[in-house]
């Protein structure tokens, strides 16, 4: 039986060639990296990996390889569609190629009720063994889902155990889950409340993936009861989680920061990924700058 989801899971960019092909001598530079760096799992395929944007075949190849790579490490893959035929045949495919469990996003374009919802999420929880993260995400999908719902969902749907809640305010939406009972909460957004998620409740977060070293330190602060030491390192962070933040530019300045890093190759993304401009380049590279110097600056 696997253990209980906990922890630092950062989202794994997915890294591709210039001229857009996957570049999977990076992926794997990527893995070991994150590894290294002390995370407890990873994410796959959700909007910091570009999931959006890679076919079935591209997901099939980066999931084996990521599996084989990182023997031990958890995986949770998102599979969520826009019907629940398809959810489920992601799920089941995403289960036999090694996900220790899921994250599914509801169904987004024809969007449905409470009950549409319900047989969504069970009819993927009857064909696969592994746990299911609800992604509640209204920002990207429109759809809301009330703490009394995921409570629901987690009480009659045997996979439902888990919650990553983007629904802002995101702290205050994590103490209506947590008080609701009965589902565990991720936190998302990049991070940026992970300190007043952690202390509501929320037991894991799942960020991008250019600052697991700092994700990882907050984390550990934590858990130590170290609450100004984990608001000192999130303060450094937070001029670059701020600059991530902007929408539609998250996922290259990330990439950016893990090729100036040298832990990726190339920083392309992928239509209709945007790419940061000549001078969101300036800006990106004045904050890595900064940040570097305050955190060897003496205490």
């Amino acid at each position: 039986m696997m253990k209980t989801l906990r922890g630092v899971y950062p989202i794994l960019a997915t890294t591709f060639h210039e001229d857009g092909s996957l570049d999977l001598e990076s992926q794997l530079g990527l893995v070991n990296h994150l590894i290294a760096s002390g995370v407890h799992g990873l994410g796959l395929f959700g909007n910091a990996s570009e999931g959006y944007t890679l076919s079935g075949a591209e997901r099939t190849a980066i999931l084996k390889l990521v599996r084989k790579e990182a023997n031990g490490t958890a995986l949770v893959v998102s599979s969520g569609h826009t019907g629940a035929h398809a959810a489920v045949e992601l799920s089941k495919e995403a289960e036999d190629l090694g996900a220790d469990a899921l994250m599914v996003l509801p169904p987004y374009y024809m969007r449905t009720d409470a009950d549409g919802l319900m047989f969504y999420f069970e009819s993927i929880s009857r064909a696969v063994r592994i746990p299911i993260m609800v992604q509640d995400a209204p920002l990207m999908t429109q759809v809301s889902m009330p703490a009394a719902l995921l409570a629901r969902m987690a009480r009659e749907i045997e996979r439902v155990e888990y919650a990553k809640v983007e629904a802002p305010p995101t702290s205050v939406k994590v103490s209506a889950v947590v008080q609701a009972g009965e589902i565990t909460v991720f936190g998302g957004l990049n991070g940026q409340f992970l300190i007043e998620e952690y202390e509501r409740g929320a037991r894991g977060v799942m960020p991008g993936s250019d600052m697991a070293r700092a994700y990882i330190e907050m984390w550990n602060r934590l858990e130590a009861a170290d609450r100004s030491g984990a608001w000192q390192i999130f303060t450094r962070s937070l001029p670059l989680i701020r600059f991530e933040l902007q929408p539609g530019l998250g996922v290259s300045a990330m990439k950016h920061n893990l090729a100036a890093a040298g832990v990726i190759r190339s920083a392309r993304v992928r239509n209709p990924t945007s790419s940061l401009d000549a001078q969101g380049l300036v800006e990106l590279e004045f904050l890595r700058q900064w940040i570097a110097e305050i955190s060897c600056a003496p205490a």
